[in-house]
């Protein structure tokens, strides 16, 4: 029962375990820091003054060696000899954030060294990931001597060979996981060759690129010492590989912390105009992004990035690249704003993807006997279905596959291709379950979290088989529950704007350095109401005189089934909220469930109506006040239904019992839950009102209004009369 409320959470300290913590205290003390600052910097392993120190100031961190990868001295040998040959080299990258940075800073350094350069980025829906035939083709009759691929490559062993039979060179850079077959190229460099000694195998594909500029550069400059090469390097291009590198969702530890830490401080003392005309378009050009602003990894992830990706996804990723090179600000300007109407067109086309979805897994997916969610259809655009993967990925808690095929469903053939994006959770790596299937695909590859799959509509039905069956044998029913787990679980005390500056000195954040999530318990919503269209829901938070504003995104009210009057526990981020140059603090919510006594009230509730129904009830302990609680008039089934029919003439159609004895009590109406559930499995009795059950676990139910000639006589209702019949033989 209310399995939808009752969540797993946990957390690493609670307020009087942080308070009473002699390590938290003496970095609190030493460092001049908030205890909830200590306290994170301990539950991370930073315990000591030197440890706590060297990871604030990112002093812990260094850059490796380039020379270090396998190949790299050869990919930079080939490539230099190009130049001075004035041979024609052509970039082969992705379409995604990674792919184009790392187009755009190899462009850019071969650029200046006066390269015969140019690049070359396949369409997501009319050629689809990695390299082929069909792009060398196009590519050896522009006349390239050498191919030099980013953030791809490392599967395309075939194509490497077409691509040495034509008599064309090839040097393969990338960091996607490998095959069993390497390509066969001038040079492979990827950190995650089993034979590669490089020690960080989890550069982006942006920061294998990075790589290759240090070392071209050290070759140009023997004379210079190594690290004067990486950081001439990295103060022209870091800010590039900071936004690859979050943006692709990498672990943000060892040196990628050290490149998107720098790279963060490049785009807020002086960005490229690229990134400055990017943040202002976003704004309506009006001057916030323009005014020099606090630069996150957040807002790479959910300002930058979507827009960047945007244009692979449904338009043509060149428009990216060219916003990064540039040369005047009215370019960059135009590319700019065009990125942005294309995200707009994406977040369109996103929204009815994932409505679309919604309704296919409530109809179709099997949640008891299938971990994997496999979804297909014909009209879903190619470029957007990872985001949806994402978005179900997150809100189910369970991986996900979205397939899009060519052709009509119903007269379609067995060999229609379809292209998918899929997303994982922890406990799947998600190449490893494709490979595990890789006999029925056409092709494949990624991370281990999320991957791109290429499948005809043949083997479809199979392939959702096989990979179901692979993840019932490695995900347990307990990593497939709803389970969050918090840094700490604080009181309204612990936290203020003081708290929430502080962890800026913990940032870059990403994977492996994860934003700080805190838990507050039995916290009293005093409004609940959507913004942006209805995507969000912000609540307005109380608990011991302390008041908070905290926003839910991409999840509204009645997703959240939280309303005015409930009592909450909460997960979220802290946030500082500067509007018209006034500071606040904001949560961030993660998560939302009752708080455990509204909880055990509302089960109660619920398992009362349940013996009731089923006619467990026992009657002769019902109190006189049990009668008006429970038994509806003619009345309550009146003021009930009238209700329902003017929300359905506004197209309300969707409710739970929480969230209509929330309207009725707007419109001064009390009823108890047991009563409310009564009058709507009467309603569904005698056909007043069609009621489906959408979830019965939330006990969503979905309402449409049925013409009903007549007056109903409610005592048809064997339901209503039974219910009557036992309550009067106690009240006798």
């Amino acid at each position: 029962m209310l399995n939808y409320f009752k969540k797993k959470w946990t957390s690493d300290a609670t307020s009087s375990e942080m308070a009473s913590n002699e390590k938290v205290r003496f970095l609190s003390e030493e460092l001049g820091l908030t205890n909830v600052s200590a306290q994170l910097l301990v539950n991370r392993g930073y315990d000591t003054v030197e440890t706590a120190k060297e990871f604030l100031m990112k002093s812990c961190e260094f850059l490796h060696d380039p020379f270090l990868l396998k190949d790299i001295e050869k990919g930079a040998d080939r490539i230099l000899s190009a130049i001075d040959k004035k041979e024609k080299i052509v970039i082969y990258g992705d379409y995604d954030v990674d792919g184009v940075t790392s187009v755009s800073i190899l462009y850019m350094y071969l650029k200046l060294l006066g390269a015969d350069i140019s690049y070359y980025i396949p369409t997501r829906t009319g050629e689809g990931y990695g390299m082929s035939v069909a792009a060398i083709d196009r590519i050896a009759a522009g006349g390239a001597d050498l191919i030099v691929t980013v953030d791809t490559g490392i599967t395309a062993a075939e194509e490497a060979e077409y691509v040495k039979s034509l008599g064309i060179s090839l040097v393969v850079t990338d960091h996607h996981e490998c095959h069993d077959r390497i390509p066969e190229a001038d040079a492979v460099i990827n950190p995650r060759q089993p034979d590669c000694k490089y020690p960080f195998k989890e550069l982006a594909g942006v920061g294998v690129a990075f790589k290759l500029l240090c070392a071209m550069e050290k070759k140009l400059h023997p004379d210079d010492s190594l690290a004067d090469c990486v950081r001439r390097v990295s103060r022209d291009y870091a800010d590039l590989v900071a936004i690859g590198t979050v943006a692709d969702v990498m672990p943000v530890k060892d040196e990628n912390r050290l490149l998107v830490s720098y790279g963060l401080s490049l785009m807020e003392e002086n960005p490229r105009i690229a990134i400055s005309e990017l943040l202002a378009a976003v704004n309506g050009d009006s001057g916030k992004f323009r005014q020099k602003k606090k630069i996150t990894s957040g807002i790479i992830g959910f300002t930058i990035a979507p827009r960047i990706n945007a244009a692979g996804r449904i338009k043509d990723a060149s428009i990216a690249v060219e916003l990064f090179l540039a040369d005047s600000r009215e370019k960059a300007a135009q590319y700019a704003n065009r990125l942005c109407e294309i995200n707009r067109e994406r977040q369109t086309e996103e929204n009815a993807i994932i409505e679309s979805a919604n309704a296919k897994i409530e109809a179709e997916h099997d949640f008891e006997n299938d971990p994997v969610i496999v979804l297909n259809d014909k009209n879903w655009h190619h470029g957007v279905i990872g985001i949806v993967a994402s978005r179900i990925t997150e809100k189910y808690k369970c991986p996900s596959i979205l397939v899009s095929f060519e052709g009509e469903e119903n007269n379609g053939s067995d060999d229609d291709v379809g292209k998918g994006s899929g997303r994982s959770i922890k406990g799947l790596n998600l190449v490893e379950a494709l490979t595990y299937c890789s006999d029925l695909l056409v092709k494949y590859g990624g991370h281990e979290l999320a991957a791109g799959l290429t499948v005809t509509r043949g083997n479809l039905p199979e392939f959702k088989r096989r990979i179901n069956e692979y993840a019932r044998e490695r995900l347990s029913t307990e990593q497939s529950e709803v389970s969050f787990n918090a840094d700490i679980e604080v009181l309204p005390s612990d936290i203020d704007i003081r708290t929430a500056k502080e962890l800026y000195a913990f940032e870059p954040f990403g994977v492996s350095n994860p934003v700080p999530v805190f838990m507050m318990k039995n916290l009293l919503v005093t409004s609940a109401t959507n913004v942006g269209a209805g995507k969000h829901a912000k609540l307005m938070l109380t608990k011991d005189n302390y008041a908070y504003q905290a926003m839910f995104f991409r999840r509204s009210v009645s997703d959240l089934d939280v309303f005015e009057g409930d009592f909450v526990d909460i997960l979220f981020n802290l946030d500082v909220n500067n509007f018209q140059g006034r500071e606040n603090l904001q949560l961030i919510l993660k998560d939302v469930t009752l708080s455990s006594s509204q909880l055990e009230r509302e089960i109660s509730d619920r398992e009362k109506s349940a013996a009731i129904l089923n006619g467990t009830y026992d009657f002769s302990s019902a109190t006189s006040q049990d009668v008006i609680d429970i038994v509806p008039t003619r009345e309550d089934f009146k003021i009930v239904y009238n209700t329902l029919r003017r929300e359905l003439r506004m197209e309300h159609n969707v409710f739970s019992i929480r969230a209509l004895s929330k309207l009725l009590s707007e419109d001064g109406y009390d009823y108890k839950y047991v009563k409310l559930k009564l009058i709507i499995k009467v309603f569904q009795e005698l056909n007043l009102l069609s009621v489906d059950e959408l979830d019965s676990d939330r006990e969503l139910y979905m309402f449409k209004y049925i013409f009903v000639k007549n007056k109903t006589d409610l005592d048809k209702s064997n339901l209503y009369k039974k219910i009557k019949t036992n309550f009067a033989q106690k009240s006798n």
